[in-house]
């Protein structure tokens, strides 16, 4: 039961407040109400009038509803379109959707589609190991030996500070001509391959040079596979040693800001290198953990958390004298996007202090590893610990917790420039099957931070042809520009041997990965068959949509893959719960529900009837489902005769003259839908000129050319003549300006929209495509009137009343049944005049039959009700859509406001409302939407705590020759790039245009149609500003009726109800901290390699960084107009054995 306020209004629920099912929450008020009510209603105010009665409320309701109704029957043509379907029976058939054939049928062509690819894929990593087997490793390969396409070339000659330009490049570098492919959305060489290398690795050095030696024979074979199959998108060769070739060639795209892509760290490349892996991140903040070394700590934690995917569990910890989680994650949790982002905001936060107690931070990993009340990866385990370095080699824990099956991998990271000894860290990695790397600057944490893969890949390259498994991606956006992607991936392995008789190379080669637009996998699937509220969607075995209408990214980053869950996609329910875990399970299966659907503009909720029907698609990670309302069990296609088609020759113009502009002023206005109903009709966004170029090219080819569509085509025929013949019989003869009506229209599933009077199509602001419309959709998913007031934002100046343009949209659906099988596929509604029927309410809710008829008085000695029209200055009178939208008010001055949710114009009335279960609210979370970018924080030059040196420092010679000195202009370099290190967006650094806005999460409020459908009088108890209110729903439409004593004071202005969307902050939604507790359920790959007998762990690491590029180090030096050469820094030679 709600409770009142005692002094302001209607008490205001917490949030996630539920009303009961059964019926209204009465409030004490109420309950007193018979006491109240006969002096309240008798009292006299400044005149004979009182409250009206509920019957009589009851009766201008009816009135209303009868209004409604009477001009829908009339103008609508609801019961004449029927009869016009039913006369042209013979031009059409009734087919059916079946479910279960459907979506067999749809997860087989999906199958078939991958497998190609899949084929594919295997010819290129088998090619790939053996171009490299055969290869012979050359020390002395010099760059003028090697010819190939550099992706970036041609910005990098145009850019004169370029690394090329500086370093006077002998690499002998192709230029090629390109011609422009839409199945790529790029400029394409068929004939060559590209090759994009990371700005930070020097394209001159022996590795990489041997690299490109032994790939470029991978150019046949890309050309074969496309040969074989003309629908291949790109084919990638992603190196472990940083190299990408790809094909066909195209430039590269190069980006305002440095650019730091690197293949390895692509979402395919991370997820095709390794298995799964459940790691924990410890992080030495003891005293000695100076501010430079923190900060080169801080910032690789965040890098390393960039190699994890969705498959991967993480937790990151502090320590010095105890450990502690650095957030609010008491355990594993999936490695999203969503909680690498909350690691990567709360490492910001280490402090350093007290002492290095290794130990406590290895049991605390332990321990964290050890948890098998979690969800977790099950799979590759490891700790990964950052320090300074320590004599401890805690040798006891292991003994305690690893050692003798040394399940758990050690990763040690000596971090900084310090003289510490580091043996006990070598000592540690290698004495559990890990590595140790050395990260003395910025410089050397990218390549540092993701060498542990190679680490991971040795079980797979043991585990041989058992480990050649195909893995689907999550959906994410190609780095190319073709979109949204899922690339199947294959690792490719060493097959070398150290030499005769002894082992094999356990070195992973790299992944070969072939991308899917999602747009080729959607056209496999039905699309106009299936109504405007039917559809297809699929998801992986972590939830995540790959296919779904709502899948809408407003932006994207393509360092994250596209996560979003099919409960986020739909409205949650435990129904869907169910329904997804039987997906994800492998199961096929069906399922009618009732559950709530958003309405395509956002604003509204339904309660509808959905069928689910879904099946595994073989061979992948996918399943696939399908989702139908009980009305688009049927549809209609069209079946038009020689008489209609008179003619194979292309069409004469007059089998579309009632498309043609030239009818429009007696037939009305047409819309159609901008589909594909031709391959060479030209698509525009303005609907005249597209409509102006479907007409020309049907004059060009015949109605059953294997060119078009023949369903959509014939179609749209059999909707032009349908609706042409409801203006003869309805609309024509009719005078709209009698019953104050701007517009009728009709909108089919055939994708035609016909506005009539012509005049009306200036104002006409709804989707040509009537799938896309909102107000299409919502006719279909209820029965009745829909009222669809013009959209308002709060933030926007209020209607502008001028020239009676400003109408109301009320449609409902024709439901046909035909041989008793029912569908609806059409939708007829009119336009209101706004201010017209603002006046027609005042009357309809008033004492006055008609607007001719005078008003009544009420003399001094007698006792009138108060009404709608005379007494509007006490009395306020609205109609309230199921949305809380405000659609008509008896008050002038609200007329403006029409449009806008009821809680911006009387949010005390609106709050008693929800209060009284006449409304029920639904809160969810948008985590596609686009934010402005925030200001940044810190204005400063230099980074947030970084050491600055003094201007005696500056005049210090050996000052400059310092450690300190070659760290901070190190820092300074990398600040430009590392997000975390100055406040710019890293989509900049990585290729993309610059970002105006970001990636954020959402929260809305919907509210709907509550529990209630009775009538009676409340009243909102104020104190001595209580108001009197009375609310019905009227009939057969999506309105509630309420008329309300206006508020004596403004004392009644109690708390708002809410309705825009709003930004999350700053937990980006639903706090994280809370979710990991409950995770969704998923599955993990089906494989898992982390263990092989035969593993040889001696190399297990040693110090070396990686040196940045000259041209890195050059841009450096004008950027600080400086000219003193940085200390250079030894080669990778982690990377040398990759030559054997």
């Amino acid at each position: 039961m709600a409770v009142p306020a005692r002094t302001c209004g209607a008490a205001r629920p917490g949030p996630g407040a539920r009303h009961p099912a059964s019926g209204p929450a009465r409030p004490l008020s109420l309950l007193l109400l018979p006491l109240l009510l006969p002096p309240l209603l008798a009292a006299p105010g400044a005149s004979a009038y009182s409250f009206p009665q509920q019957h009589t409320v009851q009766h201008w309701a009816r009135r209303l509803e009868q209004e409604i109704d009477g001009v829908m029957r009339i103008f609508g043509g609801v019961q004449q379109l029927r009869e016009i379907y039913k006369d042209n029976r013979n031009l059409f058939e009734v087919q059916e959707n079946e479910p279960q054939k459907l979506v067999e049928k749809v997860a087989g062509d999906i199958e078939n589609l991958l497998d190609r690819k899949v084929q594919a894929l295997k010819r290129l990593a088998d090619a790939a190991e053996n171009f490299q087997k055969a290869h012979r490793w050359q020390d002395n390969i010099k760059e003028e030996d090697i010819v190939y396409y550099d992706a970036k070339a041609d910005a990098e000659l145009d850019d004169p500070e370029s690394e090329d330009m500086e370093r006077g490049s002998k690499a002998s570098t192709l230029r090629l001509d390109f011609v422009e492919d839409s199945n790529f959305k790029n400029k394409v060489n068929y004939s060559y391959t590209a090759v994009q290398i990371p700005t930070d690795i020097y394209k001159g050095s022996t590795v990489i040079l041997n690299e490109l030696n032994w790939t470029e024979a991978l150019e046949n074979v890309f050309t074969e596979n496309r040969r074989r199959d003309p629908t291949l998108l790109w084919q990638v060769f992603g190196s472990a040693t940083g190299v990408t070739r790809y094909y066909p060639a195209t430039p590269w795209r190069a980006p305002k800001k440095i650019d730091l892509y690197d293949v390895r760290r692509r979402p395919w490349y991370i997820q095709g290198a390794s298995s799964p892996k459940d790691m924990v991140i410890i992080v030495d903040v003891s005293g000695s953990v100076s501010g430079l070394t923190l900060k080169l700590m801080k910032t690789s934690v965040c890098e390393m958390l960039d190699t994890l995917s969705d498959d991967d569990y993480v937790n990151v910890a502090s320590f010095n004298e105890k450990a502690q989680p650095v957030s609010c994650f008491t355990h594993l949790v999936q490695a999203n996007v969503r909680n690498k982002k909350v690691f990567k905001e709360a490492v910001q936060g280490m402090v350093a202090k007290g002492t290095t107690g290794y130990k406590a931070g290895f049991e605390y990993a332990f321990d964290q590893l050890q948890n098998s009340n979690i969800t977790r990866a099950n799979c590759n385990k490891m700790i990964m610990m950052f320090t300074d370095g320590g004599e401890d080699r805690v040798q006891d824990v292991f003994e305690k917790y690893n050692w003798p099956n040394r399940t758990v991998r050690v990763f040690t990271f000596s971090v900084g420039q310090h003289n510490y000894d580091v043996t006990p860290l070598q000592w540690m990695a290698c004495a559990n099957k890990g590595y140790y790397f050395e990260i003395p600057s910025i410089g050397a944490i990218r390549i540092n931070t993701q060498e542990y893969l190679d680490v991971l890949g040795r079980p797979m390259v043991l585990a041989g042809k058992e480990a050649k498994q195909v893995q689907w991606t999550n959906v994410y956006e190609d780095a190319l520009g073709l979109g949204l992607v899922v690339t199947g991936t294959l690792p490719v392995f060493n097959l070398t041997q150290d030499g005769p008789g002894e082992k094999k190379n356990q070195l992973i080669l790299g992944v070969m990965g072939i991308d899917v637009a999602l747009n080729d996998i959607k056209r496999l699937t039905p699309n106009y068959t299936l109504g405007a509220n039917g559809y297809v969607f699929a998801i992986d075995l972590n939830g995540y949509v790959l296919l779904h209408p709502n899948l809408k990214p407003q932006t994207t980053n393509f360092r994250e893959p596209v996560t979003l869950d099919f409960l986020d996609a739909e409205l949650e329910d435990e129904n869907k719960e169910e329904i997804r875990r039987s997906m994800i399970d492998g199961y096929k299966g069906h399922k009618q529900i009732r559950t709530l659907v958003k309405s395509l503009d956002e604003r509204y909720i339904d309660e509808v009837l959905r069928n689910y029907t879904w099946v595994p698609i073989r061979s992948t990670n996918y399943s696939l489902g399908l989702v139908l309302p009980p009305y688009s069990t049927f549809y209609l296609q069209a079946n038009l005769s020689d008489q209609i088609l008179q003619v194979k020759s292309p069409v004469s113009v007059a089998d579309f003259e009632f498309l043609l502009p030239s009818s429009f002023e007696s037939e009305g206005h047409v819309f159609i839908a901008p589909r594909e109903y031709c391959k060479d009709l030209n698509a525009s966004d303005n609907n005249t000129e597209f409509l102006k170029n479907f007409i020309e090219l049907m004059e060009k080819v015949t109605p059953d050319s294997k060119q078009c569509n023949n369903f959509l085509l014939h179609n749209l025929i059999l909707d032009t003549g349908i609706t042409q013949q409801l203006v003869e019989r309805v609309w024509r003869d009719q005078d709209l300006n009698t019953y104050s009506l701007l517009a009728v229209f009709a909108a089919t599933d055939g994708g035609i929209t016909r506005v009539f009077p012509n005049k009306a199509a200036e104002d006409w602001t709804e989707n040509p495509e009537p799938f896309n419309a909102s107000f299409y959709r919502r006719s279909l998913d209820n029965r009745g009137y829909v009222f669809k007031p013009p959209h308002q934002d709060v933030l926007l100046r209020p209607l502008e009343l001028e020239n009676d343009t400003v109408g109301i949209l009320v449609s409902t659906a024709v439901e046909l049944s035909l041989g008793g099988r029912t569908l609806r596929p059409a939708v007829v509604g009119v336009k209101l005049d706004l201010e017209a029927w603002a006046e027609k309410f005042k009357v309809l809710a008033s004492n006055r039959t008609h607007q001719d008829q005078p008003q009544k008085q009420c003399g001094p000695s007698s006792h009138c009700e108060m009404d709608c029209e005379v007494n509007n200055e006490d009395l306020l009178c609205v109609l309230i859509d199921d949305g809380g939208f405000l659609v008509l008010s008896n008050q002038n001055h609200q007329w403006d406001q029409v449009g806008r949710f009821f809680s911006e114009v009387d949010a005390n009335l609106m709050l008693a409302l929800y209060n009284n279960s006449f409304y029920t609210r639904k809160e969810s979370y948008d985590y596609q939407a686009a934010c402005a970018p925030q200001p940044p924080g810190n204005l400063g030059a230099a980074p947030r705590g970084v050491f600055v040196p003094t201007i005696a420092d500056f005049l210090n010679l050996a000052w400059w020759t310092s450690a300190a000195a070659w760290s901070l202009f190190q820092q300074l370099l990398y600040g430009l790039i590392y997000h975390s290190w100055f406040q710019a967006d890293p989509a900049e650094a990585e290729g993309s245009p610059e970002a105006r806005e970001s990636s954020c999460v959402m929260k809305q409020t919907q509210y709907y149609f509550g529990s209630v459908n009775a009538s009676y009088n409340a009243i909102i108890d104020c104190g001595n500003c209580s108001r009197l209110f009375h609310a019905q729903r009227l009939t057969n439409t999506n309105l509630l009726f309420v008329v309300a004593e206006k508020p004596l004071c403004s004392q009644c202005e109690a708390g708002r109800l809410l309705q825009k969307e709003t930004h999350c902050c700053p937990a980006d939604g639903p706090e994280q901290c809370e979710l990991v507790q409950r995770p969704r359920y998923r599955r993990g790959p089906h494989i898992c390699f982390d263990y092989n007998a035969t593993e040889d762990t001696s190399d297990c690491g040693r110090g070396a960084s990686f040196p940045p590029s000259l041209g890195v180090l050059v841009s450096l030096q004008l950027l600080l107009l400086l000219g003193l050469p940085p200390r250079p820094q030894p080669q990778v030679h982690a990377q040398a054995s990759r030559r054997l």
